[in-house]
């Protein structure tokens, strides 16, 4: 049965317009970013098809070029209306940052922080410059190594920093396997970032490290130089 002879209160559309994107199913919400199916193939049964082949709705949209053009009903130009919305969705969390002080917005700080990293299948080594207000001068992506690990050198975080006049950073990487578990090389790159940025008065206000889940952050965990839980 095509959508178009659905109840009116079904349809993909017109559910999202009567109870917003949130009530919408995965399948639903892939359906109206596809518009069409294929022969004799509905828009929701072909969303619920690629949602099986790929996994779910995140791999689906992580997937490289090729593999995202090879699946029946996408193809290059799906992929790149789908590239131009993560990219808007990307910047609209930027731009809602920038607004705010972070330290008030830890919500906020998250999601632009996993929108930006979390889809990337090497370690990335990242910092927020901060002004005296605590708001988003620049986000700067510095590092970028392997599979599980990113050197890191405190001479060209200080130098960046300096550069771009802040007052404070928050430091942030991924990590690739998806689990947010700090190694001991990350506390320890912590500390010496710390210290370095210390000499020239800019604060490191947290570290954060983007999984598979909710980013960890190592202000709440007590694990920043010289701070614990109870502080």
């Amino acid at each position: 049965m095509a959508i178009s002879d659905w109840p009116v209160a079904e349809r993909p559309r017109e559910k999202l317009l009567q109870r917003g994107a949130a009530a919408l199913s995965d399948a639903e919400l892939l359906a109206i970013f596809l518009r069409t199916g294929v022969t004799g193939i509905s828009a929701v049964d072909l969303a619920r098809r690629l949602l099986v082949d790929f996994g779910g709705l995140r791999p689906l949209l992580e997937a490289s070029q090729a593999d995202f053009c090879r699946a029946r009903g996408l193809g290059p130009a799906k992929y790149v209306q789908l590239q131009a919305v993560l990219e808007m969705a990307r910047r609209h969390l930027a731009e809602d940052l920038q607004r705010r002080d972070v330290m008030d917005s830890p919500a906020a700080v998250r999601h632009f922080l996993a929108a930006q990293l979390r889809h990337r299948r090497r370690e990335v080594f990242c910092c927020l410059f901060l002004d005296t207000q605590h708001r988003v001068i620049v986000f700067q992506e510095l590092f970028e190594g392997t599979l599980n690990a990113a050197s890191v050198y405190p001479r060209e975080v200080v130098q960046a920093a300096l550069h771009c006049g802040a007052a404070a950073v928050i430091l942030a990487h991924n990590h690739p396997s998806g689990v947010t578990e700090p190694s001991q090389a990350d506390i320890w790159i912590t500390e010496r970032l710390g210290q370095a940025l210390g000499l020239v008065d800019i604060r490191v206000l947290d570290h954060m490290i983007v999984g598979d889940g909710a980013a960890l952050s190592f202000a709440e965990r007590g694990l920043l130089p010289g701070r614990s839980t109870g502080n």
